[in-house]
This record gives structure tokens, C-alpha cells and sequence, in this order.
């Protein structure tokens, strides 16, 4: 199928976001008259969609540029590094034949063909993403048209078939699709609105349509991912869209489970938190942005809330799924971070009783305010409490996990090993792709990926669980 200079392989880095961009330009590429590979080695060019949250995400994100350069084959730096800061990221990063942003995802490919043929590309050149849509939400989506927003692609009247707008790049049983894109928080840490824009809802007929596209290819589960899923539909004139959006979801044919990420704590309203614990077909799991517990340090992040107040939302959450999955993530040693807060921390993790904790060390983000505050803490003890506080949320996640020991869960199997050893691994609904942990199955030979087996709990194993199962899987 290909002809010389027209092999090209994607390479992902970062966030579930990202893999749904990846594969829009992999449909988009396909159209172009590119053949896709999974062999880097053997491609012709090699697109890296970069990471560019955090410094070590930018530095993994420049070394696999690197480390995919070669001479004769060209390689072009994609994504929110690219995108954040093109000319000076082309600049600095002289291995790359192509630095591009998203304005050039809809010609991706011919932009390839200019590669490929030796022909200079345009580097992009950065700009406030905010700035290209009103300020207004509800007067977004008429301009949002004219905008380059990744992962918005497919849509069920697109003028181009389906799979030009987003082709799979495995055959996984869960897929993530693309809620929304943007945010309109001004958290002091985060660059992310910079590059990624202003907070923009995908209509809820394409998200339905989409997944019914994907159970098509074989999804049993869907991730709902965005930079904040609980600002869906303000831009729609409907802050209740979410609601309403997810029993269509759980309705759509096929999908078995469906999963919101990424909730932000001050907006996840009563009535969402009722539809994610109690609709049939959605995964009672809270992936909730809590950042840290202490009120005054929330305050310098521009964030609301704190130990009271989250234990409280997870307290009604509880009473309506006892057995609901939550997961947050921390990061330790903002500016004016005291004694007092972390210890504040502490206390809040000991009491959630969270699935999964991610643990991160503060650090400054170029354009962020916190990069302009004066109250640094200390680069060895931001590492001291980071240590300290991931030693507390292994302890924590592990005793969890032994909680659920003796309870009944359906498991979808994701990986059932072929070299023998028969391993079968897969997720219950408290457990979110790539993050949580799994359980692995005993006695249950014969199960197919992407079955769905109802299972005992025999024991855990750190974070992760092993069952057996108690039934037919289906």
C-alpha cells in the first residue's frame, strides 16, 4: 500500500487527550494517501504528538524527537509542546524537519507531503489560544467553528467518511472520546487554557453518534476525557448538559460502561453527582481534580474548597454507591506551602478513602502566576514531602484495595496474555484505564478480550486485586 516517502508512524505522549488527537490525524493522514505504521524504525516520517504540562513530560517529550530522528527518515513534532512553543521549540530542536500546531491537523497530510518531498514548512508560531474565541461561553460555538479544536473531528455529517476523521489505532475495548476541549479556570500552576483555548462543547448528538462509531470497532467502554468534563455544555446555554448526555450514552448499542474523567470538585453539581452513581451503564467513579486539601493553599492556586468540603462530596457520592471508584491527584510543595498544610493533606487522605492518588512536585510553568510568586518552598523539600506524601498514598490505595477483598465486581478483560502463561487482566468499573489498577483472574481460562466477567475478589496485591469468576462472561 505505500509507496517511497509515504509511511508514517504516531507516536503518543501524555494524555488520554492526546491519544484521541492522535488518532483524528491518523484518519486524516490515512485520507492523504498515507500508509500508517506502527514500526518507527521503518517509517518514512515519524509524527511525535508531544506533552508539554509539566518539565519532565517537555523533556521526555524533546528526547523521543531525538530519539526518533534519523537520516533518512524525517520526524515532526506535533501536540501541546509544539503548539505551546513552535518557532522557539524549532529553534532549539534543530532534528525536527517540522515544528506544527494545531492549525495544521486539518492539512496534516499534505504538510507530510512537504516534509516527505524536502519542501520548508511554516513553523508555527504561538499565540493565547483564549484570545480566538469570546469571552461570553454561551457565544462560543458559532466561532468555535472557525477554529482548529483536536479531537472535534467526528461528527455524523462530516463530508468525510468517518474513518478519515478518526481511525483506531489498536483494538482495545475501551476507547476515550472527546467531551470538550479547553478551560476557562485561571489556576495560578496550570499553562494549559493558554494552548489548549477557551472551554468548547462538543454537541451531544456527535458525542452520541461517536460512540456508536466506536462500538462499532469493538468498545465496550468509553472514557469521557476533556480539560474539564463538569464545564460541559455552559458554551451550549446548558450547564446540565452532562446529565442529560450520559444515559444516551449508556443507551448507545454495544458500550457496556461509560466513565467520565476529570471533575472539577467546586462544580460537580448534586444532580451529576446523582446521575454518576445511579445511571445503569456509567461507571460510579470520581476522578476528582483536587490538587491539595489545604483551603489557603487552594486559595493561592485560585482553586475552592478543601478537606471539608471534598470529604463531604465523596460522603453524598457514598451514599448512593458505597462501593464507588475516586481517584484525585496532589501536588506537593506549592508556593507558601507550610508545615500546617501538608499535615492538612494528610489528614484528608487518611479520611477519603481514594483508589488512586497521584503524588507531583511543584514546579514553575512558564506564562503561569505562581511562576511570578515569591514564596518559593525549597527544591529539596518539595522532594521531602513528595516522597513523604506518595509513601502515605501507596500505604492508603493498598489498604483500599483490601477492603474490596470478599465483594463482587464485573471485570472487562483487556489483555489476556498469548505466550503462555495465560495471564488475564482487566479493570472493574472502580478502576480507570491507564491509571488505576487492575485485576488480574484466576480459573478463567477460555475468557476473550474484551468480555465482561463478573468476578470474586480473593485478594489484593498492593493496588491491584486477583478474582475468580462467579459467572458467565458475556
Amino acid at each position: 500500500m505505500s509507496t517511497a516517502g509515504r509511511s508514517v508512524a504516531l507516536v503518543t505522549l501524555g494524555c488520554a487527550r492526546n491519544e484521541v488527537d492522535s488518532e483524528e490525524l491518523a484518519g486524516r493522514l490515512g485520507a492523504g494517501g498515507w500508509a500508517l505504521t506502527d514500526d518507527a524504525e521503518a517509517a518514512d516520517v515519524v509524527v511525535v504528538n508531544t506533552c508539554g504540562f509539566i518539565e519532565s513530560a517537555k523533556q521526555d517529550s524533546i528526547n523521543t524527537v531525538l530519539e526518533a530522528a534519523g537520516e533518512q527518515r524525517k520526524v515532526v513534532a506535533v501536540g501541546c509542546l509544539a503548539e505551546r512553543y513552535g518557532d522557539e521549540l524549532a529553534t532549539a530542536l534543530t532534528e525536527a524537519d517540522a515544528v506544527l500546531g494545531f492549525d495544521s491537523y486539518a492539512d496534516i497530510a499534505a504538510r507530510l507531503d512537504d516534509v516527505a518531498a524536502g519542501r520548508a514548512v511554516q513553523t508555527h508560531r504561538p499565540r493565547d489560544r483564549r484570545t480566538l474565541l469570546p469571552v461570553t461561553p454561551t457565544q462560543r460555538q458559532p466561532a468555535a467553528a472557525e477554529v482548529a479544536l483536536p479531537g472535534h473531528a467526528w461528527h455524523p455529517s462530516a463530508s468525510l467518511p468517518a474513518t478519515a476523521v478518526r481511525n483506531r489505532l489498536d483494538d482495545a475495548p475501551v476507547a476515550y472520546l472527546k467531551l470538550a476541549s479547553g478551560c476557562d479556570r485561571r489556576c495560578t500552576f496550570c499553562a494549559i487554557p493558554s494552548f489548549r483555548g477557551a472551554f468548547v462543547s462538543r454537541k451531544p448528538a456527535d458525542v452520541v453518534a461517536e460512540a456508536g462509531w466506536l462500538a462499532g470497532t469493538g468498545v465496550r467502554e468509553i472514557v469521557l476525557v476533556s480539560e474539564n468534563s463538569t464545564s460541559y455544555g455552559k458554551d451550549l446555554g446548558d450547564l446540565r448538559a452532562l446529565e442529560a448526555l450520559l444515559p444516551d450514552l449508556a443507551d448507545v448499542t454495544g458500550i457496556e460502561r461509560v466513565r467520565v474523567s476529570y471533575l472539577q470538585p467546586a462544580e460537580t453539581r448534586p444532580e451529576l453527582v446523582r446521575r454518576l452513581a445511579t445511571t445503569p451503564g456509567v461507571a460510579p467513579y470520581f476522578d476528582l481534580s483536587f490538587q491539595h486539601a489545604s483551603t489557603p493553599v487552594l486559595r493561592r492556586m485560585k482553586r475552592f474548597g478543601g478537606t471539608d468540603s471534598f470529604l463531604d462530596l465523596l460522603r453524598r457520592a457514598r451514599d448512593l454507591a458505597p462501593d464507588l471508584g475516586a481517584r484525585s491527584n496532589f501536588i506537593l510543595g506549592f508556593p507558601g506551602e507550610t508545615e500546617a498544610d501538608v499535615v492538612e493533606l494528610e489528614r484528608f487522605l487518611s479520611e477519603a478513602r481514594l483508589d488512586a492518588i497521584g503524588v507531583f512536585g511543584y514546579s514553575d510553568e512558564d506564562g503561569t502566576e505562581a511562576a511570578g510568586f515569591a514564596d518559593k518552598v525549597d527544591p529539596d523539600l518539595v522532594a521531602e514531602r513528595k516522597e513523604r506524601i506518595q509513601s502515605l498514598a501507596d500505604e492508603l490505595v493498598t489498604q483500599r484495595a483490601e477492603e474490596r477483598v470478599g465483594t463482587r465486581v464485573e471485570v472487562l478483560v483487556e489483555d489476556v496474555d498469548d505466550d503462555g502463561s495465560g495471564e488475564i487482566v482487566g479493570r472493574a468499573a472502580h478502576q480507570g484505564p491507564d491509571v488505576d489498577g487492575v485485576v488480574r483472574l484466576v480459573g478463567a481460562e477460555g475468557v476473550a478480550r474484551g468480555a465482561i466477567v463478573p468476578v470474586f475478589v480473593l485478594a489484593s496485591e498492593g493496588v491491584d486485586l486477583v478474582a475468580e469468576p462467579v459467572g458467565e462472561p458475556w
